[in-house]
């Protein structure tokens, strides 16, 4: 088993009223089958032990499924490593001796709450504004009633495939959106069952996202770099038809 030693300048701060700032340490013997939250998990015990406050931050999963962990590390959200999670991502992409620059998804929309966890909740109120479809209660209808082409189809599961861990909106130099966004407005709005309410929707779901402060694409990309699931940038395109139309011929 191979390890390494690291050096971790971590953004402290204590909630979102205080002021923060880097903080070194450093942690030995780091096995590179680790993944980046156990290696913190490795920090704050010997924080612990020392009887100094634990490094703060998200996660529950730990299977990339979630969407609850996050950090930028060096620069990249998620670090280094392409559509991958930062509790997917392992230790033996860096080499001993390594400093690694780690600091919480920065946005106007992302208040800090303690060190490495952010308030996301608003990805989650632009949900609420929309991203769902209404229908009867009932049993369940048969999944082979409607015949969905497969090319849309796989096109709405890759959209489906958003966690909403909020990586573009930390990665955006605009601080948009605008990817998840249109990722949860695509997946319905290219399937018959989001058909009756896709431009109420779209005009509900960008609204709410103006509301919470995000900005908006000026076409970098970099949200679509740094998504652990691939989502690409033409769902934003797409949602961009949907909220035109609506707006031109919505009621």
């Amino acid at each position: 088993m191979r390890t390494i030693d690291l050096t971790l300048k971590i953004w402290r701060q204590k909630n979102s009223d205080s002021l923060g700032d880097f903080e070194t340490y450093s942690v030995k013997d780091i096995s590179t089958d680790m993944s980046f939250l156990e290696m913190i998990d490795v920090l704050n015990e010997q924080l612990t032990k020392e009887g100094k406050d634990p490094v703060a931050f998200d996660h529950d999963c730990r299977e990339g499924i979630c969407g609850m962990c996050g950090a930028v590390v060096d620069g990249v959200a998620h670090g280094p490593e392409r559509e991958t999670t930062l509790c997917q991502l392992h230790m033996r992409k860096f080499n001993s001796g390594d400093t690694l620059v780690i600091e919480p998804f920065r946005s106007i929309a992302f208040p800090i709450k303690k060190d490495l966890l952010v308030d996301r909740s608003a990805l989650d109120r632009i949900i609420q504004a929309g991203g769902y479809v209404s229908v009867n209660t009932g049993g369940a209808v048969d999944g082979n009633a409607i015949p969905i082409g497969t090319e849309t189809a796989e096109l709405a599961m890759d959209a489906a495939a958003c966690i909403g861990c909020g990586a573009c909106v930390a990665s955006c130099p605009n601080g948009a959106a605008m990817l998840f966004t249109g990722a949860k407005i695509s997946q319905l709005s290219l399937l018959p069952q989001g058909h009756p309410e896709r431009m109420e929707r779209a005009r509900n779901m960008v609204a709410q996202m103006d509301k919470e402060g995000f900005g908006y694409c000026s076409n970098e990309r970099e949200c679509e770099a740094v998504c652990p699931k691939g989502i690409s940038i033409r769902n934003i395109a797409r949602m961009n038809r949907e909220y035109l139309k609506s707006m031109l011929f919505g009621e």
